[in-house]
C-alpha cells in the first residue's frame, strides 16, 4: 500500500503563500543545519572559545541528530497545509482515518512557533552585544559573516510556523 503525503489535498483550499512557505521551510533551515555539521568533527568553523570543553564521544551523533530533528520538524509543518494535517493517514495504527481536531495542531504549533521566536530571534542582540547577550568570538570577519549568513535564516522559523498556524486556523475554523 503506497503512502501519500501530498500537499494541498485539504477540505478547503490552502492559501498559495502558505503552501509555498511550507514547501520552502526545510530549505530555509538547511544552511543552519549544514553550518552545524562540521562541529560534529571538532572543526570549529572559525569560532574562538578558550573555555570550550573538549569534544565528547557522543557529540557527532548529537550534532547530526539535531540537524535531522530540525529538518524533520520543518517537514512536520507541512501538515499545516496538507490533508494529513486534517485527517490522520489510513496507514497509522489505531488512529488512522480519524479527523484531526484543529486544536490538536494549533496549540502545539503556536507554542512551538513562540518557543522558536524566543530561542532564535534574540540573535541580533548578541551580534551587537545588547541587553547582556554575547556572541561567540570568531578568528576573523569572514568566519563571522559566514556564520551569520548561514544561521540568520533560522530566525524566520518561528514567524513562519505562526503564519502557517494562522492559515491552518482560518481554514479549519467553523464557517
Amino acid at each position: 500500500m503506497p503512502i501519500h503525503l501530498s500537499l494541498g489535498d485539504t477540505e478547503r483550499p490552502v492559501p498559495r503563500w502558505a503552501l509555498q512557505l511550507a514547501k520552502a521551510l526545510p530549505f530555509i533551515l538547511l544552511p543552519h543545519c549544514l553550518w552545524r555539521l562540521p562541529f560534529a568533527f571538532d572543526f570549529s568553523m572559525g569560532t574562538v572559545d578558550p573555555s570550550a570543553p573538549s569534544m565528547q564521544w557522543w557529540a557527532p551523533a548529537y550534532v547530526f541528530g539535531l540537524s535531522v530533528l530540525t529538518e524533520a520538524l520543518a517537514l512536520l509543518c507541512t501538515g499545516l497545509v496538507s490533508g494529513w494535517g486534517e485527517k490522520v493517514p489510513d496507514w497509522v495504527p489505531l488512529i488512522g482515518s480519524r479527523r484531526v481536531a484543529p486544536l490538536a495542531a494549533i496549540i502545539p504549533a503556536t507554542l512551538g512557533g513562540l518557543g522558536l521566536i524566543a530561542l532564535w530571534d534574540p540573535m541580533p542582540l548578541a551580534w551587537f552585544g545588547l541587553l547582556g547577550f554575547h556572541e561567540v568570538a570568531f578568528s576573523n570577519g569572514w568566519w563571522m559573516l559566514l556564520a551569520r549568513v548561514c544561521i540568520s535564516p533560522v530566525m524566520l522559523w518561528g514567524p513562519i510556523v505562526l503564519a502557517l498556524t494562522y492559515a491552518y486556523y482560518r481554514r479549519r475554523r467553523a464557517v
